[in-house]
C-alpha cells in the first residue's frame, strides 16, 4: 500500500492486553462469560431479570412496547426514583451508612447518611410544594456542586415535577433558552459558586435568565455569602435556608410516577439550531443506571464511588446521583478546580475518604500526566480498587499512564461509551470477565446491541471502521426531544429505520472489539482520505514529551482540509522547531505522510470547559480566523487569546 493511502490502523492494532485478576475476579458481581449470550438471546427477559433491583409501587405487565423510533420500558408499572434512591435504603440496613460525601472547594465538607439525606429531600419537597411546584411542572437547577443540588434533583423526582439542570458555567443566554424551552415554573440557584478560589456569578446570571419567562420563583442557596455582591428582587427570590427551616420533618409521600412518566430534561447542544431538550423517562433509566453500576462498576455494599464530573452533565446525573444511590453506594462530590489548593486535590479527597472507585474524563487523566507523577505519589490510594474513564476516546498512553500511576498495575479500568442520549454505558467492558486492551471500549455490555455500518447500513468486517449503530432499543435511551420529536426522528433515527445513530465513527478489531474514533464530524477529509483526529492525537500523545494533544481539520484550498494539531508539552520539556519537527514525524511513522500536520502549535493549555472536555469548537475558529463567539462554559478563557496569538505566531 502506497504510503501516502496508509490508513489509520496504528492504534487499532494496539496488543496490549489486560486480563482480570483471579483476585477480582473470584470477588465480581458477573464473572460468568455466558451472560453475554444470555442477555443476547432475549434481551426482555435479561432487563425483566434487573428491574426486580428496583422497587416497584406497582409491577409492570409488559416489558417493552416497540413501535420504532418509539419505546415503552416495563409498562404500566408504577415506581418513584427518589423512593428507590433514598427511602428503601433508610427504610432498611443501610439508614445509618453514608451516602453523600461532600467536599467543599474552600475545604469545608459535609457527610449524609441516606437517613439525614432522606430528611433533606423530604424538607425540599415540602418547600417546593408550597411555592407550587406539582407533578410534571419543570424546574431549572443551576446550582454549583453542593448538596442543594442532589436534593434539589431528588425533591423533584420525589413530588414528580421534571428538573432541568443547567451547568453552572452557562451564561445567562445560555440559561434562559433553557428555561424558555422547558418552560420552567421556578429556578433553584445560589448566590456563587466557588472555582479555583474565585466566587463564580451564578444569582447574577440568573436573574438575567429569568426576566420575561414563565418563572415565578427563584429559590436562592446562601453558598458564598458577601463576596458574591448577588442582588434580592423581594417580589420573586425567596431564600432556600430561611424557607426550608420552615418545613416540617414528615415525611414527604412519594408520587406514584408511571414509568415511562418523565423525570428529567437534560439539554444538549446541537450541531445546527438551538440545544436539544434529551427526555428521560421514570422506569427504564432507573433500570438502566442501577444495573451500570453493579455490571460495569462492580460496586459493592462497602464501596466509596467518586465521580469527577459536574451533575450539569448527565456523567454527574447518572453516576453521582441516580446510579450510585439507588444502587445503595457511598457517592462523593467535589465543588471545584481538580488544581485547587494543589494539584493534588483529586488524590487528597481518594485518601481521606477511603475512595475505591474513581471515575473521571481522559482530558483529566492527560492533564494529570503533564503535572507529572509526583502530585499522585504524595498519597496513600491503596484503597482504589476500580478506575473507569468517561467523555471521550482515551489514547493507549494515558490509559497506560492511569493503570500505572493511579491503579499501581492492579485495578481494572473500565472505559466507557455512551451519551446524554443513551442515558448510561453502553460499550464498556465487564472488569471481572472482559480483557481490555488500552485505548478500547472493548464490547457492548450485556442487553446492549451495538454494531459498526458502512454508509448503507451494513455491518461491517472485523477490521474496519465506520459508523457506530445501537440496533435495538434499550431501557435508559433517550424518549424525545422535549417539544420537537420530529428532530428526535431526524436526528437519531433519520438514516437507518429503527436503528439508532449516535453520530461517531467507529473501527471494529479482529476480536470484535469496538475502537471509538469520535465524532463523526471530528473526521477530517485530507485529499479525499478520512483521518480520524483521534488516531493522530493519539499518535503524539505516544511521544514522551508529550501531555495532551487535540487535532482538527481547518480549510485548505488544495487538500480541501488540513490537518492542525495543538499540543500542550510535559511540564519540563523544551519547546522549540526541534520539537515540533520531531513530533509531525511521530505521526508520519505511525500513520503515514498523508497525516502530517500542516501545522502544530504548542500551548501551555488547550480551551476546556470545567468539565475536562476540549472545545474543538474552539481551535477551528482559531484556525479559521473566525470570530470566537461564546465562551462562558471554559474552565479559562484567557487560554483563548494566547492559542490565538500562538497561532498567528
Amino acid at each position: 500500500m502506497p504510503e501516502e493511502e496508509k490508513h489509520l490502523d496504528t492504534l487499532l492494532t494496539e496488543n496490549r492486553t489486560f486480563t482480570p485478576s483471579e483476585a477480582f475476579k473470584a470477588r465480581a458481581n458477573v464473572n460468568d462469560p455466558n451472560i453475554y449470550e444470555r442477555a443476547a438471546a432475549d434481551p426482555e427477559a435479561y432487563w425483566a431479570e434487573e428491574a426486580k433491583n428496583i422497587t416497584w409501587f406497582r409491577p409492570y405487565n409488559k416489558i417493552l412496547k416497540w413501535d420504532p423510533p418509539h419505546a415503552e420500558w416495563f409498562v404500566g408499572g408504577k415506581l418513584n426514583a427518589a423512593y428507590n434512591c433514598v427511602d428503601r435504603h433508610r427504610e432498611g440496613s443501610r439508614k445509618n451508612k453514608a451516602a453523600l460525601i461532600w467536599e467543599g472547594e474552600p475545604g469545608d465538607s459535609q457527610v449524609l447518611t441516606y437517613d439525614m439525606l432522606g430528611r433533606e429531600v423530604d424538607k425540599a419537597a415540602h418547600m417546593l410544594s408550597n411555592l407550587g411546584v406539582k407533578k410534571g411542572d419543570r424546574v431549572a437547577v443551576y446550582l454549583p456542586m453542593i448538596p442543594e443540588l442532589p436534593i434539589s434533583l431528588l425533591a423533584c423526582a420525589k413530588l414528580g415535577a421534571i428538573h432541568t439542570v443547567v451547568f453552572g458555567g452557562f451564561s445567562s443566554k445560555s440559561l434562559q433558552e433553557r428555561i424558555v424551552d422547558a418552560d420552567a415554573k421556578l429556578v433553584i440557584t445560589a448566590d456563587a459558586g466557588w472555582r479555583g478560589g474565585k466566587p463564580l456569578p451564578l444569582k447574577a446570571n440568573a436573574d438575567e435568565a429569568v426576566a420575561g419567562t414563565s418563572v415565578e420563583h427563584v429559590l436562592v442557596v446562601d453558598r458564598v455569602g458577601e463576596q458574591a455582591k448577588a442582588e434580592k428582587n423581594p417580589d420573586r427570590d425567596v431564600s432556600w435556608h430561611e424557607l426550608i427551616a420552615k418545613q416540617p420533618s414528615t415525611p414527604f409521600p412519594a408520587e406514584e410516577m408511571d414509568t415511562e412518566d418523565v423525570l428529567y430534561l437534560l439539554y444538549t447542544s446541537g450541531t445546527t439550531g438551538k440545544p436539544k431538550g434529551v427526555t428521560h423517562t421514570t422506569g427504564g433509566y432507573m433500570v438502566g443506571v442501577n444495573n451500570s453500576m453493579r455490571t460495569v462498576f462492580d460496586l459493592k455494599d462497602e464501596d466509596v464511588f467518586f465521580c469527577t464530573a459536574d451533575i450539569g452533565w448527565v456523567t454527574g446525573h447518572t453516576y453521582i446521583v441516580y446510579g450510585p444511590l439507588s444502587a445503595g453506594a457511598t457517592t462523593v462530590m467535589y465543588e471545584g478546580a481538580p488544581n485547587y489548593p494543589d494539584r493534588d486535590r483529586f488524590w487528597d479527597i481518594v485518601e481521606k475518604y477511603g475512595v475505591t472507585t474513581f471515575y473521571t474524563a481522559p482530558t483529566s487523566i492527560r492533564t494529570f500526566m503533564k503535572w507529572g507523577p509526583e502530585y499522585v505519589e504524595k498519597h496513600n490510594l491503596d484503597s482504589l480498587r476500580l478506575l473507569g474513564t468517561v467523555g471521550e476516546p482515551i489514547n493507549p498512553e494515558a490509559w497506560m499512564w492511569f493503570h500505572k500511576y493511579i491503579g499501581k498495575e492492579k485495578a481494572p479500568i473500565v472505559d466507557t461509551w455512551w451519551q446524554t442520549e443513551t442515558g448510561c454505558a453502553m460499550i464498556a467492558p465487564l472488569p471481572g470477565i472482559t480483557a481490555t486492551k488500552p485505548g478500547s471500549a472493548t464490547k457492548p455490555v450485556p442487553g446492549i446491541s451495538v454494531d459498526v455500518v458502512d454508509h448503507d447500513g451494513h455491518s461491517v468486517e472485523p477490521g474496519n471502521g465506520g459508523s457506530l449503530v445501537i440496533t435495538k432499543p434499550w431501557p435508559s435511551m433517550l424518549r424525545t426531544i422535549w417539544g420537537d420529536d420530529e428532530r428526535f426522528r431526524n436526528t437519531y433515527f433519520g438514516d437507518f429505520p429503527g436503528i439508532y445513530l449516535p453520530g461517531d465513527g467507529a473501527h471494529k478489531d479482529e476480536d470484535n472489539y469496538v475502537w471509538i474514533l469520535g465524532r463523526m464530524d471530528d473526521v477530517i477529509n485530507v485529499s479525499g482520505h478520512r483521518i480520524g483526529t483521534a488516531e493522530v492525537e493519539s499518535a503524539l500523545v505516544s511521544h514522551s514529551s508529550v501531555a495532551e494533544s487535540a487535532v482538527i481539520g481547518r480549510s485548505h484550498e488544495v487538500k480541501g482540509q488540513a490537518i492542525t494539531a495543538f499540543v500542550t508539552l510535559k511540564e519540563g520539556v523544551t519547546s522549540g522547531d526541534e520539537i515540533i519537527k520531531e513530533l509531525k514525524q511521530v505521526v508520519v511513522n505511525q500513520i503515514g505522510a498523508i497525516a502530517r500536520p500542516e501545522e502544530l502549535v504548542l500551548t501551555n493549555e488547550l480551551p476546556k470547559t470545567r468539565s475536562a472536555k476540549i472545545m474543538r469548537r474552539l481551535l477551528r475558529d482559531i484556525a479559521e480566523g473566525r470570530d470566537i463567539g461564546n465562551t462562558t462554559t471554559l474552565a479559562d478563557p484567557s487560554v483563548v487569546e494566547s492559542l490565538q496569538a500562538a497561532f498567528k505566531r
